[in-house]
């Protein structure tokens, strides 16, 4: 099997599970695309199927374990508030909140399992995930690609992925206290 094989393989093995951060590695595969280490669309294609099958099998322990992850999550109070306050955003806006969940830290986990856990219909929750998902990995993917494109001679396609999630979350922890500290200014 060529190197090719083995960072699809990875990036499935990554993508699968919800738990598993990859922001920065789908980054990194989508520079190798733009350098022409992988192909483009079947990397997308990939990571899409894998990521919707991920989020599927979380929806589905939810669903057959209902009576069981309730139990378990009666026993701590943080847990259960959360799945409540998921669970009832599924219930009221619908496949907008499972888009939505996708881009919550742990959303996609708690997401997945809470819509399991209440019957929520599972066509309209794949919808919902492959909606999310294509926009995740679109722009995850898209943003490494287009620092590949930009930045393949003077930085290894390995760590452009990196740096772009790093640049990413900085603006956001900017946005973030700009937000925070005009919350906390005195209303005149």
């Amino acid at each position: 099997m060529d190197s090719a094989h083995w960072m699809y393989a990875l990036l499935i093995l990554v993508t699968l599970p919800p738990m598993v951060p990859n922001s920065a590695l789908l980054a990194s595969a989508g520079a190798l695309a733009a350098t022409g280490g992988l192909d483009l669309a079947p990397l997308a294609l990939t990571l899409l199927i894998s990521a919707v099958l991920g989020d599927l099998g979380v929806f589905w322990m939810g669903h057959r374990s209902r009576g069981r992850a309730l139990a378990w999550l009666s026993r701590d109070a943080r847990r259960r508030s959360t799945l409540e306050w998921t669970a009832r955003r599924i219930q009221r806006y619908g496949v907008p909140s499972v888009i939505a969940m996708r881009f919550v830290p742990t959303g996609r986990g708690t997401g997945g399992l809470a819509a399991g856990i209440v019957g929520y219909p599972v066509r309209k929750y794949l919808m919902g995930a492959g909606i999310a998902e294509a926009v995740f990995l679109s722009y995850t993917i898209g943003f490494g690609y287009l620092g590949g494109r930009v930045l393949s001679d003077d930085i290894p396609p390995f760590l452009i992925g990196p740096a772009i999630s790093l640049l990413i979350a900085g603006g956001v922890m900017v946005v973030q206290q700009v937000l925070r500290r005009r919350s906390n200014r005195p209303v005149l």
